[in-house]
């Protein structure tokens, strides 16, 4: 058998490299609009050629050129140079303001600390009861236990870890634990230091002196059948009325089966419109909200260094890649905007009929018809309607939002899928609760509306919108 050996080969393949100006260019139309703020920010800290304006509205926009291609050795720079320094002679000198130089004073420093104390904390589940433990009125090593359990409480307010597994981890009396585990389960929220959901619940109805009631009685030993609003079957076990089970069912309802959540550490998500739609003299126009954006030119500064003879032609070199640098960066900005325009132009020409009557009159729209209507590949549609939002006169929608496939009706038009999932939601708000509608019986009364889908897409549709199947939605 013959040695292995190293060898050197030459191929030869095509492959399609992406040039980073053009990365950064599909990069700004894909991120929404507060993170392009920070990638502005980030670029007029690393290139010192671009300097922000800070006077409203004023901001440079460079054409886009004849789209020939060029190599950027090739590139006549002067007549660059020449059209950035004819570019707003008016604007002052932005560079030449010191504005780091404002004199101090406390009253800055107390807005700044008053900005700071203003930030809000939400109190964690641990937090809370660790807060309850200091007035519980147990002993320093009992406190010392009970913290070793409540740091096994979960975000939900469940007990994560057995006692039994606490006791051998902590060399701890098992049944002195169970005591303290008694006081913790004592403190608000109502519920919380449960094992288990059957514990919790009765835990609840404790407090509200209902622990010989019915509903503790179904919590205790027919939860199952609960889960399965199988009230005929409680009712026959317990030999009581259905209608006696539904009420207590009722009860039931009204506790948390997580009684953590409240102190939960999910902040908030805020969105910041990209587009507004606004109706003017019966028209809905399209403006873009680009307020939050840093506008920025040029800097005056950099422009008189590079026609300076006295300066370095090294330094010459750094400035005028860096101008190049910052030239594409607005650019880009410009045809972002543009784009994204362009695109919203399109939805709200196309989707009148929602934006005044409702998602029952939201026409399907493919991002192929759309790439078609304005000119752009349909991944281009796909990267500026990402993570953008649109707020109109019937409330905030993700961009996104409008593109639905469609469905057919009799008459041969196209509804949206939207619009039928909306149907059903209002078919099964009313439908009576002793007898809620299959999924048969919704294909026949949205036939009836003159819309035909299979059984199995009502099925598929009412899993989207969370909705149980009939057996479980019947009341008793």
């Amino acid at each position: 058998m013959p040695g292995q050996t190293l060898t050197l080969t030459q191929a030869q393949h095509l492959q399609m490299v992406l040039a980073p100006q053009l990365r950064q260019s599909l990069e700004m139309l894909q991120v929404p609009i507060l993170e392009l703020s920070t990638m502005i920010q980030q670029e007029i800290e690393q290139n010192p050629t671009i300097e922000e304006v800070l006077k409203e509205k004023e901001s440079v926009e460079i054409e886009p050129g004849d789209g020939k291609q060029k190599d950027e050795e090739e590139l006549d720079f002067d007549k660059e140079f020449e059209a950035l320094a004819k570019l707003d002679d008016e604007w002052r000198d932005y560079f030449f303001q010191d504005l780091q130089n404002q004199p101090y004073s406390t009253e800055a420093q107390e807005k700044h600390q008053f900005l700071l104390d203003s930030l809000p904390h939400r109190e964690s589940l641990q937090e809370h009861l660790l807060s309850q433990l200091g007035l519980s009125g147990l002993s320093e090593d009992d406190q010392q236990t009970a913290e070793l359990i409540i740091g096994s409480i979960n975000d939900d307010g469940y007990l994560t870890m057995s006692l039994a597994d606490l006791a051998a981890t902590a060399n701890y009396d098992l049944h002195h634990l169970e005591d303290i585990l008694t006081v913790v389960q004592d403190f608000h929220p109502t519920g919380v230091g449960a094992r288990d959901l059957r514990e919790c619940l009765l835990l609840q109805l404790e407090r509200l002196d209902k622990t010989e009631s019915m509903a503790a009685e179904i919590v205790r030993d027919h939860l199952a059948l609960l889960a399965g609003k199988r009230f005929g079957d409680i009712a026959k076990a317990l030999k009581v009325t259905p209608e006696e089970v539904h009420d207590a069912a009722k009860v039931i309802s009204t506790l948390d089966p997580k009684p953590g959540r409240i102190y939960s550490e999910e902040v908030a998500t805020y969105v910041l419109p990209e587009v507004v739609v606004k109706k003017v003299d019966g028209e809905y126009v399209v403006i873009l909200n680009d307020e939050q954006l840093p506008h920025i030119r040029i800097s005056k500064h950099y422009r008189r260094l590079l026609k300076d003879a006295e300066t370095k032609p090294e330094v010459k070199s750094y400035i005028r890649e860096r101008i190049r640098s910052g030239a594409f960066l607005i650019k880009s900005i410009h045809q972002r905007q543009k784009t994204i325009r362009r695109i919203a132009t399109e939805i709200v020409g196309t989707q009148k009929d929602f934006l005044d009557h409702g998602v029952a009159r939201l026409k399907p729209m493919t991002m192929a018809e759309v790439a078609k209507a304005v000119g752009v590949h349909e991944t281009t549609v796909s990267r500026a309607v990402s993570s953008k939002y649109m707020t109109t006169p019937s409330g905030i929608f993700e961009m996104k939002y409008f593109f639905t496939p469609g469905i057919k009706t009799a008459d041969g038009k196209q509804v949206s899928n939207k619009a039928v999932k909306n149907m059903i939601e209002g078919l099964v708000a009313e439908e009576p609760p002793e007898k809620p509608l299959s999924d048969q019986e919704i294909v026949e009364k949205l036939k009836e509306q003159g819309i035909k889908i299979a059984r199995r897409t009502v099925a598929k549709y009412r899993l989207v919108l969370r909705i149980p199947p009939s057996h479980m939605r019947r009341s008793y």
